[in-house]
């Protein structure tokens, strides 16, 4: 089991994920699910519209796979050191969207990842997610020593800090597991004390309805709520002001080798007057094999221009 676990890391590594790990799938758990962190989050309505965080497949594995004895957990380092322009002319995006849509790259390597897997014995199942199942994969990710979840609630890798995509590989294999993460926070507050929402409302806490990414990315209104469009601070697509205060990335980020991941020069830096009147050709001439398609264009236009409004 050790040899192969090896192996599977090893091969994970190859494929170019930056960090690799290994969680066991224990049995099922009786307790009550309303203990459940993730089942206090939702009873507080802190998913705000975001209702396939309800589906009850996030809170037991086996519903996504009942077969599944083991989470192989990765990490790929996206950070680029280009900066933003701190002018009221220029909108913000987050660093996560600048390159290509990372869904397209981690899936690629996820599927070479799982077709490896599926050939080291008969009737071996694997299945990938990166971001597209009900999976809680930052708890995956704590439980396979990948990193642990920060007071801002991202995953924090000692190497990489907060700048990584993660996905998972459900498999039948029993793999040797490794250790869960400690945290690291300790006595340190900035993310919390940087949110101009306070959206980070206790340790570990994100209020869905609060936060300006959530707003910007996910909200399908035709207009935000006051108490978030007086706030932007140039934040059109995501928010990355808690990550940018981080301690740890401030000391440990390192730029990404993965060259899809280097930013579209239209990303950094765009100006709000050109996005508050972007049309449906001049979006899909930007924004082409972009995680940003899931911002439409009528979305951009009112982040713009609600940010413009303010002269943030």
């Amino acid at each position: 089991m050790s040899q192969l676990s090896d192996r599977v890391k090893q091969k994970a590594l190859a494929l170019g994920f930056h960090k690799v790990g290994i969680a066991t799938v224990l049995p099922i758990d009786h307790s009550p699910t309303e203990a459940h962190p993730l089942a206090q989050w939702l009873a507080a309505g802190y998913q705000a519209d975001m209702q396939w965080m309800n589906n009850p497949k996030r809170q037991e594995i086996r519903q996504v796979m009942p077969e599944v004895q083991s989470v192989i957990c990765v990490a790929l380092n996206y950070y680029t050191p280009q900066v933003r322009i701190a002018l009221p002319t220029h909108a913000k995006i987050s660093r996560y969207a600048w390159g290509r849509d990372y869904h397209k790259v981690l899936h690629k390597k996820l599927k070479a990842l799982t077709q490896w897997l599926q050939v080291q014995g008969e009737g071996v199942q694997a299945r990938y997610y990166a971001d597209t199942g009900p999976l809680q994969d930052k708890v995956w990710a704590q439980q396979a020593g990948i990193g642990w979840i920060a007071k801002n609630s991202n995953l924090i890798t000692r190497e990489y800090g907060s700048w990584v995509f993660l996905g998972e590989v459900l498999t039948t294999l029993v793999l040797e597991p490794d250790l869960p993460h400690g945290e690291h926070c300790g006595t340190c507050t900035r993310c919390m004390d940087a949110c101009p929402t306070q959206a980070i409302v206790h340790p570990f806490v994100v209020d869905a309805n609060r936060c300006i990414a959530y707003h910007t990315i996910e909200n399908r209104a035709e207009t935000l709520p006051p108490q978030i469009a007086t706030q932007m601070q140039g934040w059109v697509a995501g928010c990355d002001i808690c990550q940018d205060v981080c301690p740890w990335n401030l000391r440990f980020a390192q730029e990404t080798n993965v060259a899809e991941f280097q930013p579209y020069p239209w990303n950094i830096n765009p100006r709000l007057e050109d996005l508050a009147e972007i049309n449906q050709a001049e979006y899909d001439r930007r924004f082409v094999a972009s995680a940003l398609r899931r911002i439409k264009p009528a979305m951009l236009r009112r982040n713009a221009r609600a940010t413009l409004s303010n002269g943030d």
